[in-house]
């Protein structure tokens, strides 16, 4: 760890505290004896989707989190249901390697919105689905009517 004020490479810790998620260390040079703070984290892998063209991007919380949201709009349930549910989905999509199709995710959140709500299950399964018609909302609320 170089020091930020003049480089040297060699300091002493002085202080080490658990931070949430990280650990904050406290250095101290043993050059030139100025005090800074570092942070260590814990680096995930990285978990990648493939879409349905084939191309592969980063995973991201916050498009998972806008199609839920999406689908969940003006339903009587609140914010902390959304986020179990987007935690729940991304804890399995990591558990289960560095890799996932889109197709899975796309399963997974409509089997979450199912058992929570038809009326979010349904706006979901019509954007992932790509309904074309009404005929294909008629079929889709006669199937979970069952």
């Amino acid at each position: 760890m170089r020091c930020p004020y003049c480089s040297h490479k060699e300091n002493k810790v002085i202080d080490k505290r658990e931070s949430g998620e990280s650990i904050r260390r406290r250095r101290e040079c043993l050059n030139c004896g100025k005090r800074f703070t570092t942070y260590e984290n814990i680096e995930e892998a990285k978990l990648f989707v493939i879409k349905k063209d084939g191309r592969r991007e980063h995973f991201s919380r916050e498009k998972l989190r806008a199609g839920i949201e999406k689908a969940c709009e003006k339903r009587p349930f609140g914010q902390d249901i959304i986020d179990k549910i987007v935690l729940e989905i991304e804890q399995k999509l990591k558990n289960g390697g560095r890799e996932v199709k889109s197709a899975a995710i796309g399963k997974l959140v409509m089997g979450k919105l199912k058992k929570l709500d038809k009326v979010a299950y349904v706006r979901f399964a019509s954007v992932y689905r790509e309904f074309k018609d009404i005929n294909d909302f008629k079929k889709e609320i006669k199937e979970i009517s069952k």
